[in-house]
C-alpha cells in the first residue's frame, strides 16, 4: 500500500475508531512508547503523552514501551540509558499514566518479545524493507556516517513490539504509517501461513499539533531545542526568551509564513485551551517580547501541577522502579504466552 493510500485510509477510519473506542474501550489494546534517548519535552506531551492518558481514562488497555534496545537503531552507544529511563518513568507518572490501568515496561526486560523478530523477518522481503519511506527518511537524517542493520529491520522490531501483546490499536502520526503497514503485513502473512494468532492493528491517526523547537526547527531530544517536562519555571523562561521569532512586530498565527512565531502562539494556545488565532489577536502589536511573556506564563501555569507530581515521585524512586518491575512482569507473562502460541502453530519450528 502506498503512503498516500495508507494516509487516506487511516484518516477515513480514525473518526470511526474514536466512536468504537467510546462504545467499547475494553476491546482495544494500545501499544505505544518512546526511545530513552533524552528528556521528554512539550512536543511529546501535546503530541502523544496527553493522548495516552486520554485513552487510559476512556478504559483502553494501554501498553507503553521504553524502547531501550532501539536506542541503538541510529547511534553507536546508548549514552546515559539508566538516567534517561528513570526520567521517562517520572514523566509518564507525572503526566497521569496510571500503573494500575496501564502497563509500562522496557524492551530489554522482555526476551520473548525479541524472539518473535526471527519468524517475523521471514515474512517480509528485503525489497519491502528497502522501500520503506520512513526508514529512508530516518537514514537520510541520521547523525551517523553509516547506520547499522538495526535501522533496516526497525519496522519489524516495531511489529514485534506491537504484536507480542496482540495490540490492535496504534496511535501514530502520518510519518509512522509505513511502519504500521509493515506490522499489518507481518500479522496478515503469519496468520495466512500458520494460523490465526495476531490482530491486524489499526492506526489511530493523530492530529497532534506540530511544535517547533526554540530554534525554529523540528523539536527534538537530540537537537537541544526543546523544553523538557522536567524543566523548572526559570529554565523554561530562559529557553522561551531565546526562541526564534521574526522582525515583524504585529503577532499573527501564520504557520506557513511565520513558523517560529506561530509555533510559540500554538504552544500558548495549547496550554491555555484557546484557539491560536485568538491568542495572536490578543497579543496583537505587543511584539515578540509580549508573545514570549504570554507563552512563558501559559507554559509554567500548565506545567506546574505536572512538575509538582514529578518532584513528588522523584522523592520515592523505589516506588518508581517498582512500577517498571511490575510492568515488566506483566509484559513477560504476555510475551511468553504469545511465543508459546507462535511455536505451537509453527509446528515446533522454534523449539
Amino acid at each position: 500500500m502506498s503512503t498516500a493510500t495508507a494516509t487516506a485510509t487511516a484518516t477515513a477510519t480514525t473518526a470511526e475508531l474514536e466512536a468504537r473506542i467510546r462504545r467499547a474501550p475494553e476491546t482495544f489494546r494500545v501499544m505505544t512508547g518512546d526511545r530513552p534517548t533524552g528528556p521528554l519535552h512539550l512536543g511529546h506531551y501535546f503530541g502523544t503523552l496527553h493522548n495516552r492518558v486520554r485513552l487510559q481514562e476512556l478504559g483502553v488497555d494501554v501498553f507503553v514501551i521504553i524502547a531501550d534496545y532501539q536506542v541503538l537503531t541510529d547511534r553507536d552507544v546508548a549514552d546515559r540509558l539508566g538516567t534517561h529511563m528513570e526520567g521517562m518513568l517520572l514523566d509518564y507518572l507525572a503526566v497521569g499514566i496510571d500503573p494500575a490501568r496501564s502497563t509500562v515496561f522496557n524492551h530489554s526486560a522482555v526476551p520473548a518479545l525479541n524472539q518473535l523478530m526471527l519468524p517475523f523477518l521471514s515474512l517480509v522481503s528485503v525489497a519491502e524493507l528497502n522501500r520503506n519511506p520512513t526508514v529512508k527518511d530516518e537514514i537520510a537524517h541520521s547523525r551517523q556516517s553509516a547506520v547499522s542493520g538495526l535501522m533496516f529491520t526497525y519496522p519489524v522490531h516495531q511489529a514485534a513490539d506491537i504484536l507480542f501483546c496482540k495490540g490492535n490499536l496504534v496511535p501514530v502520526g502520518q510519518d509512522q504509517l509505513p511502519h504500521l503497514e509493515v506490522t499489518r503485513t507481518v500479522a496478515r502473512r503469519f496468520n495466512e501461513r500458520y494460523g490465526a494468532v495476531f490482530p491486524e492493528p489499526e492506526a489511530l491517526l493523530s492530529d497532534a499539533p506540530l511544535l517547533l523547537g526554540t530554534d525554529g526547527t523540528k523539536m527534538s531530544k537530540s537537537r537541544g531545542n526543546s523544553i523538557a517536562l522536567g524543566a523548572d519555571a526559570d529554565e523554561t523562561a530562559r529557553l522561551i526568551k531565546g526562541a526564534t521569532t521574526d522582525a515583524e512586530r504585529h503577532i499573527t498565527y501564520d504557520p506557513e509564513n511565520r513558523p517560529g512565531v506561530s509555533s510559540l502562539v500554538l504552544l500558548a494556545a495549547l496550554c491555555l485551551g484557546q484557539e491560536p488565532h485568538a491568542v495572536a489577536e490578543e497579543i496583537g502589536g505587543g511584539g515578540a517580547a509580549a508573545l514570549k511573556r504570554t507563552v512563558t506564563e501559559a507554559v509554567n501555569s500548565r506545567m506546574a501541577p505536572i512538575r509538582a507530581r514529578r518532584a513528588e515521585y522523584a522523592r520515592d524512586m523505589g516506588y518508581v522502579r517498582s512500577v517498571l518491575r511490575a510492568g515488566n512482569e506483566r509484559a513477560n507473562e504476555m510475551a511468553a504466552a504469545t511465543l508459546e502460541e507462535v511455536r505451537g502453530v509453527m509446528g515446533g519450528a522454534l523449539q
